[in-house]
């Protein structure tokens, strides 16, 4: 099937239209963007910038995607927004492109949904499947990793990093690494229990299910210090995947800053910045 295009939709010249792409009304297309097979896009949406969309993606009306970060270092540098595949965008969510001190790339992977009014920030990196409810804010250079699922109006601060499988409840301050496989709540974040419910719909098994819980008694409702337990975890012999995965998580955060890791990788942000850009003015020359 051909690109279906409403009359009065905005495709500027340079924009590039998979197959059966579906456009809607009032819609802008930048001249830097391209969006892939199959993808629908609704009524006034604005796409910008350097900006690549992936296959099957559903972008319902008022989204903005590759608008330029809200940092104040920005220099109209060509940075980048990189949606994968089948991916859904609700009502009225922003999605900047990145930074160069930030790594030049705003990235998000494969078959999440982004619900109304959620933001994601200059330089974020977010895996797949993930489910970012409604009102949900990420500070630039925050990291959410596979499955991880955000309740309503929860925070997150910059280069802040959610693990994989965990659950975060509705307007939680997130202000330090998230643990993998684990629910947190409050204002700053606690780490509350085990996301067994989460863990039981990807499919991990109730014997991984069991060492997780083990260790959460042994690293937050044990009277002795986070670190002393987390050294006797991490010494333990035939640990399931999933644990190793827990401590290998909150070694790097007691490493961070702030208990925030990605706090530590600045200055390879910025490198990998530099080099995307100066690459793609090389392109241009």
């Amino acid at each position: 099937m051909t690109v279906n295009i409403h009359p009065t939709a905005v495709i500027e010249p340079g924009a590039e239209l998979g197959v059966d792409v579906r456009v809607g009304p009032y819609t802008v297309i930048g001249p830097r963007v391209k969006v892939g097979d199959r993808t629908r896009i609704g009524a006034h949406v604005v796409l910008d910038g350097v900006t690549s969309i992936g296959v099957e993606n559903i972008i319902v009306g008022q989204a903005s995607i590759g608008g330029p970060p809200q940092d104040l270092t920005y220099r109209g540098e060509p940075t980048e927004v990189i949606l994968g595949d089948r991916n859904t965008v609700r009502e009225f969510v922003t999605i900047n492109r990145g930074t160069v001190k930030g790594g030049g790339v705003t990235r998000i992977a494969d078959g999440s949904l982004l619900m109304s009014c959620c933001h994601i920030a200059h330089d974020c990196d977010l895996g797949s499947n993930l489910i970012i409810a409604g009102g949900v804010q990420l500070a630039g250079h925050t990291c959410i990793e596979d499955y991880a699922n955000l309740s309503g109006m929860a925070g997150a601060v910059a280069f802040s990093t959610v693990g994989a499988h965990a659950y975060v409840g509705a307007k939680t301050r997130i202000s330090r690494d998230v643990p993998p496989f684990m629910i947190v709540e409050g204002h700053d974040a606690r780490v509350r229990g085990v996301n067994v419910i989460g863990l039981q719909r990807a499919g991990i098994s109730e014997e991984n299910i069991l060492s997780l819980r083990d260790a959460y008694r042994r690293l937050w409702r044990s009277s002795r210090p986070l670190a002393v337990a987390l050294e006797e975890i991490a010494a333990t012999p035939d640990q399931t995947p999933q644990v190793a995965q827990l401590v290998a998580s909150l070694q790097r955060t007691e490493r961070g800053l702030k208990g925030r890791y990605r706090e530590t990788l600045r200055a390879d942000f910025a490198a990998e910045g530099a080099r995307r850009i100066a690459a793609k003015r090389e392109q241009t020359a």
